[in-house]
């Protein structure tokens, strides 16, 4: 591979962030397009969207582990290996993808139940996720997609996916709810058909670049490593969103639906704008990180991380920037109900604070999942995660402190969490990792 320069690193990370913030949008778009519908619809999708994150942290048990094995594929130059992986990535990321929505499916008043949610919110949800369910099967597919040609360095490729597939959730979302009255529901089949499209068309691009054959499909000892590595990040999702879910129910629903709805509206909208650049410097070195190491060239991987330091650090200030100053104009947009509004700017200035760490938390989470070294990750990231639920019953409702406490809380834990990965980057046991 060719030497890493700053530019070069931009090449790569910049459509990547395009692209996370493009797949955050249909989170966005329907937050948005469900606004004609009352606040009980948007309060269903916030809740919601921590459950989309759980099934996300399922798909990413295959994704998450094709990323690392097909780098290092690449990089090593083995293309009958790469093939392998595509093709068990490609299956397996199939398979968890019914498995996951078949339940969803049966279990939605379950879910409902369990984030808290009454009345006609309940309903909503629940129609939302069974329509989910029935046409969203795409979604599971694309993460793993999405892996494969970030593993190759082909970010623009994913960014035109992701172009193809939110022009259409944003063109079909008011035709499906509105004009063929199927309220909240046409949102999730808006969503299924436009993802759809974008994989169908992906499956072209890579069957061009590099075809498994039949006996590629089939599950083998390839699928098994996929797993076992993307295991500890599909843990750390899963927790991370259960966590949050567990907030929603017995810490957020308890202090109104107000809060509900500018929960969702925050973390869809403005951590949709600045997450998703953290996220693509974050595969972007995954990738560079994967391909050095398999083909020996360690001080190329060095400079990329030292290169994405300096770029996610001004990232990271451009966030809080965007949290603090950004927040009225863009919470405006998607709500006109003023307490909805105050606690969208509430959670906006206090996060603020916490995003350069957010910033450097990717930066190393990039670095040791390029290695394999997932398990790290997920060590650093449960403990204080869970710790979130105690804490914030405990200040927020037993204390009285409100919404405010919670967010605190938030910026603690990621301070933490961002200073423990870190430390496992500097020891360097990650130069001499195999998987």
């Amino acid at each position: 591979m060719p030497p890493v320069t700053p530019l070069s690193l931009l090449y790569l990370a910049v459509p990547a962030a395009l692209s996370g913030m493009l797949n955050n949008a249909f989170k966005v778009i329907d937050q948005y397009a469900v606004q004609g519908l009352g606040t009980e619809p948007q309060a269903a999708i916030a809740s919601t969207t921590f459950v989309l994150i759980i099934f996300f942290a399922g798909y990413a048990i295959i994704s998450s582990g094709a990323i690392t094995l097909i780098s290092r594929a690449v990089g090593a130059s083995d293309t009958p290996l790469q093939q392998q992986f595509i093709g068990n990535a490609l299956i397996g990321s199939l398979l968890v993808g019914v498995l996951i929505l078949s339940l969803s499916y049966h279990l939605a008043p379950w879910t409902t139940a369990t984030l808290g949610l009454t009345g006609d919110a309940a309903v909503m949800a629940e129609t939302y996720l069974r329509w989910h369910a029935l046409f969203c099967l795409p979604q599971a597919i694309a993460p793993t997609l999405d892996a494969i040609f970030i593993a190759y360095g082909r970010t623009k490729t994913i960014l035109l996916l992701q172009i193809t597939a939110s022009s259409l959730n944003f063109l079909l979302n008011p035709f499906f709810i509105y004009s063929c009255d199927l309220g909240i529901g046409g949102a999730a089949l808006a969503t299924g058909l436009s993802q759809a499209v974008s994989v169908f068309i992906g499956f072209g691009l890579l069957f061009r670049m590099i075809k498994p054959t039949f006996t590629h499909y089939r599950p083998t000892t390839a699928l098994i490593r996929i797993v076992k590595i993307g295991l500890p990040l599909s843990w750390s999702t899963l927790l991370f969103a259960g966590v949050y879910t567990a907030i929603i129910k017995w810490v957020i629903a308890p202090l109104g639906t107000p809060l509900n709805a500018a929960l969702g509206i925050g973390f869809s909208v403005l951590e949709g704008f600045t997450w998703p650049v953290f996220w693509g410097f974050s595969v972007a070195i995954a990738s560079i990180v994967g391909r050095a190491l398999a083909a020996g060239q360690l001080p190329f991987a060095q400079s990329a991380i030292r290169y994405a330091f300096f770029m996610l650090t001004a990232a990271g200030l451009i966030a809080s920037a965007i949290f603090w100053f950004g927040a009225e104009p863009l919470a405006q947009i998607f709500t006109q109900d003023p307490a909805v509004l105050q606690h969208t700017l509430l959670y906006a200035h206090i996060l603020a604070f916490s995003q350069l760490f957010v910033a450097y938390e990717a930066l190393s989470e990039g670095v040791l999942s390029g290695t394999g070294a997932t398990l790290t990750i997920f060590l650093w990231s449960a403990p204080f995660n869970l710790l979130r639920i105690p804490l914030c019953w405990l200040f927020a409702i037993h204390y009285g402190y409100g919404a405010a406490a919670i967010w605190w809380i938030i910026n603690a834990t990621t301070v933490v969490k961002a200073g423990g990965k870190a430390c496992a980057v500097w020891r360097g046991k990650w130069k001499t990792l195999t998987v």
